[in-house]
Formats: C-alpha cells, structure tokens, sequence
C-alpha cells in the first residue's frame, strides 16, 4: 500500500529515523531525546526540507482546474478553543462602527465626512493553536530542548523563539491525502476518545485505493467537525491517533506534516505513562514533523477528493509556536 520513494528520497528518510532507532524500541513515547535533524545543525523546519521545487511541480501539473476545497474553520466569539491550561479565548470586538465615528471623529475629518465614508474597523485576539493552525516545531520539546537539540535557555527569549518559529515555514504546497477513517468504519463521526490505529489508516487506504508517498500532507478525518458550532461537545473527548498510527504515517508512510479535524490531533487520556501529549512529543520534537489541527474535511470525504495538491500557509509570527493557517485542497488527475 505504501509507494516506496526514489533511492535517493528514501535516504533522506532513512536519514531522519536513524539518530531515533534506539528511541523507538521501547513502549514509552519513542524514547526521552529529541531528534537530530539529517538537514543539518542548523535546520529549523524539520520534515519541511522535503518541499523542494520538483515535489511542487510534480503535484501542481496534476491539479484538474476544478472545484476548490477550502479547509479552514471560520472564527467566531465562544468557538470551541483550548482551555484546560488557562488559555485565552477567542475575542471579536469593535473599534469603529459607521455611527460611532459620527460622534467621536477619530480622525478629525468632520461630521460630514465621517457621515459620507462609513468607517468600520475590527480587532481580535486569541490563543494561537486557535481554529485551524498549523503546530511549529518549538512547541513541545524534552527536557528543554526542541527538535534538532535547541534549547530554550540559549533560544528563548522574551519575543519568542530565536529559531524555529513559525514564520522560518515555506508555503506549504505538497501532495495532500485524506483518509477518512470514520468513513471507512460506515460512520458520521468516531466515538468518544476513539484511539485511531495503524490497521484503522490501512484498512481506509485500502478502501480509497489510495498510497502514501514521502513528502505527503496526510490528514485524518474523524468526523468531528460535524461539531465545531457546538463547542462543548466538540471538545468533549474527542477521538485522536495513536501513537502507532503516527509512526505508520511518519516512518512506514513518508509523511511530512500531519493533521486531523480534532483540537489535538491525539486523543485523552494518554496511552504512555510519562508522556501527557506523546503524539506531540514523537512529532515535533522527535521527528521534526508539524501537526495540523481543526482542519475542515468532511466537504472532501463527501465527494471522495482523496488525494489533491495541498496549499497554504501560517501567518509568519516570529518566534511563534503556532500560526493560523487558510488551507485549499485543489483536485489531481
């Protein structure tokens, strides 16, 4: 089911797994060491490396021209976000309206101007893993250090992280999979904390006719955002990957970036004893892999789109450990 890449992309992978082997022979979350980066000591995206000018126009000349999915949530006042560790809000307000610019002339232009050029303006804040976003490689690490060995005592400082921040991302344009995993099992939606497995991913691959291929954005549909306008139940025990299901994506697949239509692409309570977010550690810190979250598939998994190029792109917030991203999937021959 899985396609194996070229000789030489295959080494680039083979590369990535070797300085984590003896990591992975246990059952703890892949070991307590962060990954060494086969890019270099200076590498600071990680899996991204394998976005090259060829992989982009390999999947670019099968783009069809049709319809275009657009995978990103809309924003709005109580969505659901997370809260369990004090996180803000998402907040909308106004700071200029038609009528108010009448009385208060901001700009001190005049009645009659501020009556003929209606002003409205608009302000918002927010947690940044908020809506659909895309995790940096910063944003879980062991034992203070991140992918690649960068530790937060040198790297760290008050304006965010000095390498690896969200903005060092390319525009992401890749090959992109959906595996629709509550689809596969005949459901709307996977149950209440529903740990997806690796035989789950390969039994939908099969249903969907569909490979993996090294450098792919692979993303998991649970069928979870069928909730997203009711937040409480949206972030009530969602289902997530097990930790064997990301490392049949990562090692066995060739997956770049990873992500699902649930808050943490994983699923609670954790599977390993010493590790409360083991898909994040393993991901981030150890395979230099970012997560995608509450991105929008169930318009995908209506039509059956399963393989699309992906294109998108975070705001590129320095030193950030995550970023808003506005994702389209465009349909391949």
């Amino acid at each position: 089911m899985i396609q194996r890449p070229l000789a030489a992309a295959l080494g680039v992978l083979l590369a990535t797994l070797s300085p984590l082997t003896a990591a992975h022979s246990g059952s703890a979350p892949a070991g307590q060491q962060v990954g060494t980066s086969p890019w270099g000591p200076d590498d600071e995206i990680g899996r991204l490396n394998l976005i090259t000018e060829q992989s982009r126009a390999a999947i670019l000349a099968r783009v069809t021209g049709g319809k275009v999915y657009d995978l990103a949530t809309d924003y709005y006042v109580g969505m659901p976000s997370w809260q369990d560790a004090g996180d803000p809000h998402y907040q909308f307000w106004m700071t200029h309206t038609p009528q108010g610019t009448v009385i208060d002339d901001p700009m001190g232009v005049g009645e009659a101007m501020n009556i003929t050029r209606s002003y409205t303006g608009t302000a918002f804040s927010m947690y940044s893993h908020t809506g659909t976003h895309i995790d940096a490689l910063n944003h879980f690490g062991i034992h203070g250090r991140i992918w690649n060995g960068f530790e937060a005592r040198t790297h760290l400082g008050d304006r965010g992280w000095r390498v690896t921040g969200i903005e060092k991302f390319p525009p992401l344009v890749a090959r992109g999979v959906l595996i629709d995993v509550a689809g596969a099992k005949g459901m709307d939606m996977l149950p209440e904390s529903y740990r997806v497995t690796r035989q789950d991913l390969q039994d939908a691959l099969h249903r969907q006719k569909v490979s993996l291929q090294q450098g792919d954005i692979v993303l998991i549909r649970t069928g979870r955002m069928q909730l997203f306008n009711q937040p409480k139940a949206y972030m009530a025990n969602p289902p997530g990957m097990s930790l064997d299901a990301a490392r049949f994506l990562v090692e066995d697949g060739g997956a770049m970036v990873v992500g699902a239509d649930n808050l943490s692409f994983e699923t609670f309570p954790s599977e390993v004893a010493d590790d409360y977010v083991p898909l994040h550690t393993y991901l981030l810190a150890q395979q230099g892999a970012p997560i995608i979250e509450l991105i929008a598939l169930d318009e995908l998994a209506r039509d059956r789109v399963y393989e699309f190029a992906f294109i998108g792109g975070p705001l590129k917030i320095r030193g950030g450990d995550a970023a808003p991203l506005r994702p389209v999937a465009l349909p391949v021959h």
